[in-house]
């Protein structure tokens, strides 16, 4: 199960995204500033953009979900438990990973923001997709939640995941790294080998690769246990 991405040119206005490059099986994680186009290549990699030229290719995968920054673009229906239904699942299933089992007759513009990214989250990981886009799947979450989201993005046992996302505090333990910078993607490998050429990486990482330590992932508890390995 791979998507390959071909010399994959677009274009509007001043702007413009180039790339190439092969997502296997795992998570990727896509970082850069605002403005840098992961949120153009995650409409691309869906099909809902189509490139100037170049060819975004799918081997192996049967279904694909993209799940888009601002939630209030994926609701469709006037409660809670009904928008769930919506996306081909039990409500009850869920609103409890979501924590609003006490809200399924509630409106969906009457839950914070917050709780509608909850939703949103819930939603596309009990549909379980091959392929797994996120946009900014971190954004308007609480640190502890963001948390608990990284966790089941981990859990994740097959399939493609990729996260779009310029967080730099609370990530989830990936495969791959890559970067848009100036609308170019670029491949830094996998992980540990991609961490010391990642030039976003948080401050937690640069600090622990200033100190000499090697962390294992990118996670802020990956950081610790490898200072925690060299200072003994």
């Amino acid at each position: 199960m791979r998507v390959e991405l071909m010399d994959l040119v677009f274009s509007r206005d001043s702007f413009t995204l180039r790339g190439s490059g092969i997502f296997g099986e795992g998570v990727h994680l896509v970082s850069g500033p605002v403005g840098s186009g992961k949120s153009t290549l995650a409409l691309l990699l869906a099909g809902l953009l189509r490139p100037e030229s170049g060819t975004v290719r799918r081997h192996g995968v049967l279904s694909a979900d993209l799940l888009l920054q601002f939630p209030e673009h994926h609701i469709t229906c006037p409660t809670v438990a009904g928008e769930a239904a919506s996306w081909g699942l039990v409500p009850e299933d869920a609103l409890a990973l979501a924590e609003l089992s006490g809200r399924a007759d509630d409106d969906p513009f009457h839950l914070s923001r917050g709780e509608l990214k909850r939703l949103t989250l819930a939603c596309t990981l009990l549909k379980n997709p091959d392929l797994l886009l996120l946009d900014e799947p971190f954004s308007s979450l609480d640190c502890t939640t963001k948390r608990k989201a990284c966790g089941m993005l981990e859990e994740r046992d097959a399939g493609i995941t990729i996260v779009f996302s310029h967080e730099r505090a609370v990530l989830p333990r990936v495969d791959a790294i890559w970067e848009m910078e100036g609308g170019v993607l670029a491949a830094r490998g996998s992980v540990p080998d991609a961490i010391p050429s990642w030039r976003h990486a948080p401050p937690y990482l640069r600090y622990a690769l200033e100190q000499g330590a090697r962390p294992v992932n990118i996670r802020l508890s990956d950081a610790r246990e490898a200072l925690c390995r060299i200072r003994g």
